[in-house]
Parts: structure tokens; C-alpha cells; sequence
């Protein structure tokens, strides 16, 4: 496997989400989560999305063999979804089990009008697996900057 990061630049910007796209080409979405060559990962908030990640496997043929898929869920680990063009049932309770959400849409759905859906519905009436993301997620920034005194 490739995995490709993005620095982070200077002048960070305040993203909340990441989510995962099973593509080929970068630009839409055409892969089965099992199957998939590759995984762009986004980032997206209020202002903006950007592309922070890439994910590419050597083999990706559907044999049935469950270390793929597990490799495949924890590159994703902190992803709130990723949208494919199919998933299969074990795959499907993996990545809940890991509180990644998901998506089925049709082979060929472009990953930007995705991206701008998704941010829409960000700042208007977020989707309940987002919502529950955002908040799983604030909770922990929460925990992190609190400290005990005595």
C-alpha cells in the first residue's frame, strides 16, 4: 500500500470532518469498498474542503480474505464516512464497529458535488452519522484541554 499525506499548511484552517472516497481517478466515486485501488481522503468544514490524504493498494481483487478489509478500516479509522459503490456485509459491520459511516452512491458520482452536499448539509441540518461525528469529536477536543486541579 501507498499512503500519500498532504503537509498541513502554515495557515491551518479549521476543519471538522474527514471523509473517504473509494476512486480510482480522484474525481468520483467508482469503486466496491472491498475491491477499491485506491481511497481520497478529505477534509471538510464550513469553509471549505481540501484533499489531505491519498490511499493506494497493490491487490484488491474481492477474495473473501478479511485482512484486506481490516487494513482497508483502519486507514480509515478517523474518518466520520466513506462512499463507494458497494459494500459488503462484513466490511459494513467493521466500520461501524469503528464508528465510520458507510455510503452507497451510484458508480460514477463525482466527488466534488459530494463534497459540496456534505457541506451544505454541515452548516444547515448535518445528517445524524454527522452530527453524532461532530459531536463524538468536539467531546474529545473537550477532554483533551481539560485539566484536573486540586
Amino acid at each position: 500500500m501507498r499512503h500519500l499525506r498532504l503537509v498541513q499548511p502554515t495557515e491551518e484552517v479549521a476543519m471538522t470532518v474527514k471523509i473517504a472516497f473509494a476512486s480510482s481517478d480522484r474525481r468520483a466515486v467508482n469503486q466496491h469498498f472491498g475491491a477499491t485501488d485506491a481511497f481520497a481522503i478529505y477534509e471538510l468544514g464550513e469553509s471549505g474542503t481540501r484533499l489531505v490524504a491519498v490511499a493506494e493498494f497493490i491487490e484488491t481483487a474481492m477474495d473473501g480474505h478479511e485482512g484486506k478489509l481490516a487494513a482497508k478500516v483502519e486507514l480509515l479509522g478517523d474518518c466520520a464516512a466513506v462512499y463507494c459503490n458497494a459494500v459488503g456485509a462484513s466490511a459494513i459491520q467493521q466500520l461501524l464497529a469503528k464508528s465510520i459511516q458507510p455510503m452507497r452512491v451510484d458508480e460514477g458520482t463525482l466527488i466534488d458535488e459530494l463534497l459540496i452536499g456534505l457541506q451544505k448539509n454541515l452548516l444547515n441540518e448535518p445528517p445524524v452519522w454527522l452530527a453524532k461525528h461532530i459531536k463524538k469529536q468536539s467531546s474529545s477536543t473537550f477532554a483533551e484541554d481539560e485539566e484536573w486541579q486540586e
